[in-house]
């Protein structure tokens, strides 16, 4: 059912952004100091007896130098550089098994699929990347996005987000994959890192960004009962006074302040029925995406939006900045 906005307010819902006077510097200083680790990309070959497709275990060093697992799908028989398509998963999964993740490579791309450190205990894929957070944290409820709260410096999406950034830098270190032309693509979790590598990288091509998650939290944790939002009312329901100093925090790691900041061609889309992100929290990102934005409209669908049935738009989308498909 319905729960969030009509269409019609939500075409118009330009709310105004809880966005701190010193968030590009916070990420500045993120990246500046991550940057000085190597990326030391390692690409192994993994035996998955695919008969179209190589698969590389793939190995980086992320946020504080610390190792990121993915995957790396190149079609075989392939010739010359080839675009590539990052892709960032949703919550509470992991990079699981290269089997799962065909559809873009038998496409003809590259594809490289980014694990969640940390993540992977609840979702049907596991992770491979541990979460190591020297600096701890305070308090928090059950999930990540209170882990840290109380600092931006210490919250777990800090961490993240500089790895869904160095995952580009991965998938170009691959002598056969384009660096001219690599785009970015997730859905949910994977849809909020999307935006967030399109706000913070000016040389990724396209983001596509499918009901996008960690967008616009203070409205989200007040009109859903639906986790993950809901981990934010849990733990603000015990931390009365808190309210401010952790929408704060959580303002260094919303998309809708990243899309202000993209410039690449950014397509999305939104489940009208979505009790997950709600789809205003979806529309206030898209309202403020900097650059060429188009956004898909599923009425009668919630979090699972378009699903495959949307695969030809997006290959569609990545077609018309990529070029014609390999051969």
């Amino acid at each position: 059912m319905l729960f969030d906005m009509p269409l019609e307010r939500l075409r118009d819902y330009r709310p105004q952004p809880e966005e701190p006077a010193d968030f590009d510097a916070f990420w500045e200083k993120t990246l500046t100091e991550t940057s000085r680790h190597p990326l030391d990309a390692e690409f192994v070959p993994y035996e998955s007896g695919l008969a179209t497709v190589d698969v590389l275990d793939v190995t980086f060093r992320g946020w504080g130098g610390q190792p990121v697992k993915a995957w790396l799908l190149l079609p075989r028989g392939r010739t010359g550089p080839l675009p590539a398509i990052v892709q960032y998963i949703g919550y509470n999964g992991g990079r699981g098994i290269p089997y799962s993740w065909l559809t873009w490579s038998a496409l003809g791309y590259a594809h490289l699929v980014m694990d969640n450190r940390g993540q992977g205990g609840g979702g049907k894929n596991t992770a491979d990347t541990p979460d190591i957070a020297p600096e701890g944290h305070g308090s928090s409820s059950p999930g990540f996005l209170t882990s840290g709260i109380e600092d931006p410096y210490r919250h777990y999406y800090r961490r993240l987000i500089t790895d869904a950034v160095r995952a580009v830098d991965a998938a170009k270190a691959h002598p056969e994959v384009d660096p001219a032309r690599v785009a970015v693509l997730g859905g949910s979790q994977g849809g909020g890192l999307t935006l967030a590598v399109a706000g913070l990288r000016d040389d990724v091509v396209a983001a596509v960004a499918d009901v996008p998650f960690l967008c616009h939290y203070r409205r989200a944790s007040q009109i859903t009962d639906s986790g993950p939002y809901a981990e934010i009312a849990r733990w603000l329901s015990g931390h009365r006074f808190s309210v401010e100093q952790a929408m704060e925090t959580l303002s260094y790691f919303d998309g809708v302040n990243f899309a202000a900041r993209a410039s690449c061609p950014g397509w999305f889309s939104v489940g009208l029925m979505d009790k997950i992100c709600p789809s205003s929290t979806v529309f206030a990102a898209y309202h403020r995406y900097a650059g060429p934005a188009e956004i898909e409209i599923f009425p009668y669908n919630g979090h699972e939006g378009g699903a495959e049935y949307d695969l030809r738009r997006k290959l569609a989308a990545l077609r018309s900045v990529f070029g014609p498909p390999p051969e």
